[in-house]
Order: structure tokens, then sequence, then C-alpha cells
């Protein structure tokens, strides 16, 4: 299996290096195609996207027709032979107006279509972020119209895989509340893969025990660590500026925020406000209601049972480490 390079930071790639368990459940599914689309949700920065693209080389060698879009980045890949797929796809990009991101995850579907219709015998369409591209309302008919490509096809196929990766919170419940998806989560990457990682980011760089206690192998947190020159403080800062942990959030919610840095499953309470949970899954700050650790039930590995260190409750975790310490930093900073 060939290992695609992914950039990590300006002027430097990475070999994907992780992730072992979730390339084998790719495998299977090249063998039997997915009976429904798999909507994959995790924190930000947890490697969906590098992950959706290797899984986008073994399709491929597997001998699938492959169509990959993140309309955000406004990226594709389309390996086929038929180029009038990948040429519609460019189209889009080359224009550079209006609304290109819609237009482009919508283009991913309709390129599955067409090689479907075209009697390729195994496709794939995978979509990256869609959902903040299209919109929360459209997501649940984003999906069902993967769902309906699988069940109704414009004709006969061998295997499709359906695959949508998404951070937002909010869209899991959205998408959880239809049955035509398979809702399936992703965490950080096992402290045994951050490892590999670890190794391929050049020196200086902090002890691998200090890296891993910030990111809590987040690979996005890492990159942020590596560009922020290491400085820890500065990275906590600049989260919390972008999830505008402002002076009234804080001290509307001091109370709660105080203790669920210390122990996440805080807000798990039956007292926990609901307002408050719903802000932070909105701000992708916390995971709530975290699936059991049953392996079967994740991409690659769960979670720890419980890790307070790095942030981790049985039922509520704070997306990384960091996520955790851009909150303590401003309570701190309005005490």
């Amino acid at each position: 299996m060939r290992r695609v390079k992914l950039p990590f930071a300006p002027g430097l790639e990475v070999e994907f290096a992780d992730r072992e368990r979730a390339l084998q459940q790719v495998l299977e599914w090249s063998e039997r195609g997915t009976r429904f689309p798999v909507v994959v949700f995790g924190p930000e920065g947890c490697g969906k996207t590098a992950w959706l693209k290797q899984a986008a080389e073994i399709l491929r060698e597997r001998g699938y027709h492959v169509v990959y879009v993140n309309p955000l980045q406004k990226e594709y890949l389309a390996r086929t032979d038929v180029k009038e797929v990948a040429g519609a796809l460019a189209e889009i990009i080359a224009r550079a107006s209006g609304r290109v991101e819609v237009e482009l995850a919508y283009a991913a579907f309709n390129a599955s279509r067409e090689l479907v219709k075209l009697r390729k015998r195994k496709v794939a369409v995978l979509v990256d972020d869609v959902f903040q591209a299209i919109g929360l309302d459209r997501a649940a008919a984003y999906v069902k119209s993967l769902l309906g490509l699988i069940e109704y096809p414009p004709e006969s196929y061998e295997r499709i895989v359906a695959i949508v990766v998404t951070s937002e919170g909010v869209s899991r419940r959205e998408i959880g509340r239809h049955r035509w998806a398979e809702l399936t989560p992703m965490w950080n990457i096992s402290r045994e893969g951050f490892e590999r990682l670890y190794k391929q980011i050049p020196e200086p760089k902090p002890s691998f025990e200090e890296a891993w206690r910030i990111t809590g192998g987040n690979p996005g947190v890492l990159a942020q660590l590596y560009q922020a020159k290491w400085d820890a403080g500065k990275a906590a800062t600049k989260l919390a500026s972008s999830k505008e942990l402002t002076a009234s959030f804080v001290e509307k919610w001091r109370r709660w925020l105080e203790e669920a840095v210390e122990d996440p499953d805080a807000l798990w309470r039956a007292d926990a406000p609901e307002e408050l949970v719903k802000e932070l899954v909105e701000r992708n700050l916390i995971v709530y209601n975290v699936y059991d650790r049953e392996s079967w039930l994740w991409i690659d590995q769960p979670p720890p049972e419980k890790d307070l260190e790095i942030g981790v409750g049985k039922r509520v975790a704070w997306q990384t480490p960091l996520h955790r310490e851009a909150v303590r930093r401003a309570l701190e900073e309005l005490a």
C-alpha cells in the first residue's frame, strides 16, 4: 500500500503514519461496499482528512473509480479514466466565483452517479467537510442522496463505497435523527501512532511526553504548535480567540467551565445546563455523549475509558488538551 504524502505545515510534508485499524476497515469496505453512507465525525484536526486521502489511494489500488472532494478547500481528486468526470470538477474550481463550495459538494455526488451510469463496476465517493459548505439544514438530504445512489442506482454495479467526514458536532445530531447513514466516530491518534508522526517532525522540538500532553494525539494541534515554535501559551490564546471565549460567555458559565476543565464529565450530570453543552458542541470544544469504547463502534482505535490528563471523560471529552487549556486561560484572565 502506497502511503500518501500530506502537507503538515508550510515547507513540511509528512507520510501518513498511523490508523492501521482504520485502513483495515477501508480494505473491508472495498471487499463488500458500504450498505449505507458512512458519516465519520471527530475532533478538529484528528486526521480525518489524512485518513480519507489515504482511503482514496487504497480504493484506487483495489480497482475503484474514486472521487474525492473537499469543498471548503476547493480540492478534488478524480482517480478514474473517465476524463469528463475530472474535467467537470476542474471546471468548477477554475471558475473561482459564485458558490464554488456548494457546486463542488454536489458535483461529487453527480460525478459518482455518472460513473455508475457508465457501468463502472466499483465506485467510491469520498467527501470532506461537506456540511460546512452546504449548510447543516441540507446535511440530511445530502446523505439521503448518497443512500439513494446505493439503493437505486442508474445502472447495476458491483460495489459502492460512500464516506463523508465532518468536524461539526451538531451535524451528528442532525444526521442521527434519520436512519440514512452509518454514523461513526473517530478519535485522535493513538499514543503509538502519534509517536510515529512525532518522529517525522524536525528538531528542535519538545519531548514526546510533552507533545502528547499538549495535543492528546491530535495532528492538527501538533501542527499548530510547530508553527507557533512550540509556544503552547500562544497557541492556546489564538484558539481561545477563534472559539470566541468572550468575557460575557466565560462569566455566564464560569462555575461549570471551572468544573469541566478539571473533569469534563461534570457536563454529563443531570443538572448541567443544556444551553452550555450546546454552545460547547457547536464551537467544537467538546465531544458530548462519547460512544462506548467497543472497538467496532469506532473508526480506528477508541479513546481511553477516562484520562483526565488529556481531558477525556467517560461520556464527555475536550476535543484536545489545547481546547481545554484555551478555556482554562480564558477563566484565569477574567478572574
